[in-house]
């Protein structure tokens, strides 16, 4: 159970430049508006609450957060459309896209270009998504007890808890995410990062040599403008 480094997604996002607000907040705004299709209150909707928190995390005003919730439920939100791609990069690497758009047609050119300018292909239907399950992770940065924050995790109901270097790793089913994020906060947890995700069960160990190629295929999915998340199987 392995795949792309979460932790370096993290650092990659908040050193982006100033300039690359708008586009973030767009892909925000749409994860928000594709989670508030099934329903508009965070309270009911746990996928909403996610989206909501991980905005509020980026600093994105809550006049956008409100006007990406009304948007499910008005004229555009028909016109949304919520789209998967698979394909393949350097090294054998599987790749899995999330991407939202209101011209699919666009979406899907703009991704396999993307794929062939980066030394991978695009897949069919089928070809990848079979080895990536949905899962909630939390990442627990290095700080404090961090034994007792792994038994707090797992009182809790965590399926799975991960040390690595910057702190822990917690699995959970999709719907427990809050649940054991609170948990942890409780236990005097600093939470990094909380969302539901896609992992690879079939990790791909990439050669050193070919790390970056597969890096840089993995940045020009993420900084698309349609993408609203990417999954990889790649090792790095």
């Amino acid at each position: 159970m392995s795949g792309h480094s979460k932790w370096a997604q993290i650092k990659r996002s908040k050193g982006a430049a100033d300039v690359k607000r708008g586009v973030l907040f767009s892909k925000l705004s749409k994860q928000i508006t594709i989670a508030a299709k099934d329903g508009a209150n965070p309270e009911m909707n746990f996928r909403l609450r996610l989206a909501i928190e991980k905005a509020r995390e980026s600093a994105m005003p809550n006049e956008n957060i409100e006007r990406a919730i009304k948007k499910a439920s008005g004229s555009e939100a028909g016109a949304m459309q919520v789209l998967q791609y698979e394909g393949f990069g350097p090294a054998g690497t599987a790749f899995l896209v999330e991407a939202a758009s209101d011209n699919p047609n666009r979406a899907f050119q703009n991704i396999r270009t993307i794929f062939t300018k980066n030394g991978g292909n695009i897949g069919q239907p089928g070809s990848v998504a079979w080895m990536f399950q949905t899962k909630g992770q939390i990442l627990v940065e290095r700080a404090g007890d961090i034994s007792a924050i792994q038994l707090a995790a797992i009182d809790a109901g965590a399926d799975d808890v991960r040390e690595s270097n910057e702190g822990l790793e917690v699995y959970t089913k999709p719907e427990d995410v809050e649940k054991i994020k609170q948990a942890l906060e409780n236990s005097g947890a600093k939470i990094a990062q909380a969302e539901v995700i896609k992992e690879s069960s079939q990790g791909t160990d990439v050669p050193e040599s070919q790390k970056e190629s597969v890096q840089r295929l993995f940045d020009a999915l993420s900084d698309d403008e349609d993408v609203v998340a990417v999954h990889t199987s790649a090792n790095l």
